[in-house]
């Protein structure tokens, strides 16, 4: 279904009309108001009634994620604190938070774009939906709320309650669309199993996941685990939250609501934008926000958009699924991962859960990785020999298909922890110390 015909699939030149429009009055609202990016603009001397088509952009300076820390808690808003209805901001885990605020007509656009993507997945006003992110400062549960409310949906606002009872929630509520991280829709899977109730028990047919990168592994065992459809979503609060970009029923890359945004790729090295559907950087330029607006914002997230048109009618671009990020990549012996790589490859081997964690040292010179992951709840951990046999496995396959030398080591089931709201930490990387 689609929410918004005449927006989600309006002809493309007009769409980038529309683009240049609100993005030129963008730069005149952040160039009055906001005095960090008069003094960037200026001292990159940009002319800002230069700027008349996508081709300009690159001679837009970026905005990165210490220039938002500078600037706390309020220096980047563009309208006054009384015109602010609604404030979240990231977690601050480790130092201050990112700030972002809302005013009346931007929780307005935000609901209108989740809406779109909840469309988009095949929720409608008949579904029962149980969102289990957080409702709090993180941005995840209060924006699929609204959304899921402006298409008349059902709304159970679960938020992080136990996978126990999040189960018992959706078996006895009838729930119809799940809205999650996808490790945490794994742990609700695996206390299914414990709890004994079968997914034909349950009445899901959807789930939307997000909040941190998940492979199509990790797609396929949440859908035969919980019989359901497994849609991905993008966002971020910097940008908005939830609602920036998502898949749509043929979950052929995820359309970004490009009459709100405009996305790039570029070289994280080099910041110049790379060839048609390479793989880079997302970069976004929000056209409509009036509380928090962000210029060429560098997100640190890996993908690549993808030029030819989508079976589903919209005209938006569409970005592939995210891989990773930039401060994801682990170097490591002259090469060069993502931790989904790692992941991949302990999903293809039965007896394996999709939990894990990379911890790197040195010693004497020498790069060590130590993939610690989970056995899978049905395996019989005292099974050494299958246990070496599976360890064996991963070894090889790791040496062959990234060509790095890992060790691997097996761990009880549920040893680490099982995200709810923020993203996982994967990777401890122990070198800086040593």
């Amino acid at each position: 279904m689609i929410f918004d015909k005449k927006a989600e699939t309006m002809p493309r030149k007009e769409l980038e009309q529309v683009q240049i429009e609100r993005l030129q009055t963008t730069l005149n609202r952040v160039y009055r108001n906001v005095a960090f990016y008069k003094k960037s603009f200026d001292s990159h001397g940009v002319n800002i009634e230069s700027i008349k088509s996508r081709e300009d952009l690159p001679n837009l300076p970026f905005t990165t994620r210490a220039d938002l820390l500078a600037a706390y808690p309020y220096d980047m808003f563009a309208v006054p604190l009384r015109d602010i209805v609604r404030i979240h901001s990231t977690s601050g885990t480790a130092g201050k938070p990112l700030v972002v605020g809302y005013t009346k007509n931007d929780l307005k656009n935000w609901t209108a774009c989740t809406a779109r993507l909840l469309a988009a997945s095949g929720i409608t006003e008949h579904d029962v939906v149980q969102i289990a992110f957080h409702y709090d400062l993180f941005t995840g549960g209060f924006g699929f709320h609204q959304g899921a409310e402006l298409i008349g949906a059902s709304v159970i606002p679960a938020s992080t309650t136990l996978a126990e009872k999040q189960i018992t929630i959706m078996k006895d509520y009838k729930t119809t669309a799940l809205l999650c991280t996808p490790g945490f829709a794994l742990h609700i899977a695996q206390e299914m199993d414990a709890m004994k109730i079968h997914p034909e028990q349950l009445s899901l047919k959807t789930g939307i996941f997000g909040a941190e990168p998940w492979s199509n592994s990790m797609r396929r065992q949440i859908e035969t685990r919980l019989h359901c459809t497994a849609h991905d979503s993008y966002g971020l609060t910097e940008i908005m939250g939830p609602g920036v970009a998502g898949e749509c029923e043929e979950r052929a890359g995820l359309h970004v609501n490009e009459d709100h945004f405009i996305v790039e790729v570029v070289d994280p090295a080099t910041g110049k934008w790379v060839g048609e559907d390479g793989q880079g950087e997302l970069v976004f330029t929000t056209i409509t926000k009036e509380g928090f607006p962000l210029i060429r914002y560098r997100t640190g997230d890996i993908a690549s958009l993808i030029s030819e048109p989508c079976s589903c009618g919209r005209t938006f671009t569409r970005i592939t699924r995210v891989t990773g990020r930039t401060d994801d990549l682990i170097f490591f012996d002259g090469q060069k991962i993502f931790p989904s790589e790692i992941e991949q490859i302990l999903l293809d081997v039965e007896g394996t859960a999709p939990h894990y964690q990379i911890v790197l040292s040195r010693e004497n010179g020498k790069d060590i990785m130590d993939v610690r992951v989970e056995a899978g709840e049905s395996f019989e951990i005292d099974k050494l020999g299958k246990l070496e046999a599976m360890r064996d496995t991963l070894v090889e396959r790791i040496q062959q298909e990234l060509e790095i030398s890992a060790q691997v080591h097996f761990v009880e089931p549920r040893t680490f922890e099982r995200a709810t709201k923020d993203k996982i930490r994967r990777v401890i990387d122990k070198r800086e110390s040593v």
